[in-house]
C-alpha cells in the first residue's frame, strides 16, 4: 500500500509495506510490517519497523524484533529487550492527549 491517507480506522494491522500518512487509535507491525511515514496514533505495538514521524498520545510499545526510526514522540514507552529505538526521541507525557 502507497501514497495513501489513513484516517478514521480503529486498528491498523500492518504484514507487509505500508507508505503513508495516517491519524487513527491504533496501529500493530506484524514482525515482516513495514510502516514508512507518518503515524499519529494513540497506542502504537511494532514487531516489525517503522521508519518516519510517529506521534503516540498514550503508549508505544516495541516489542524484541521491533524497530522504530526517525522522529518519534510518545506519552509512555516499553522497550523489549532486543528493540531498536534511534532517531529525534521525546517524551510528551506532559501534553494532552485528543
Amino acid at each position: 500500500l502507497k501514497g495513501v491517507e489513513i484516517q478514521d480506522c480503529d486498528t491498523l494491522f500492518v504484514e507487509g509495506t505500508v507508505e503513508a500518512t495516517m491519524d487513527s487509535r491504533v496501529i500493530q507491525i506484524a514482525q515482516q510490517g513495514m510502516f514508512k511515514g507518518s503515524a499519529e496514533v494513540d497506542l502504537a505495538e511494532i514487531h516489525g519497523a517503522f521508519d518516519g514521524n510517529l506521534t503516540v498520545r498514550q503508549k508505544l510499545v516495541i516489542h524484541a524484533t521491533g524497530k522504530v526510526a526517525g522522529r518519534i514522540r510518545y506519552g509512555k514507552v516499553v522497550i523489549e529487550e532486543g528493540g531498536q529505538l534511534s532517531g529525534d526521541i521525546e517524551c510528551a507525557a506532559g501534553s494532552t492527549a485528543k
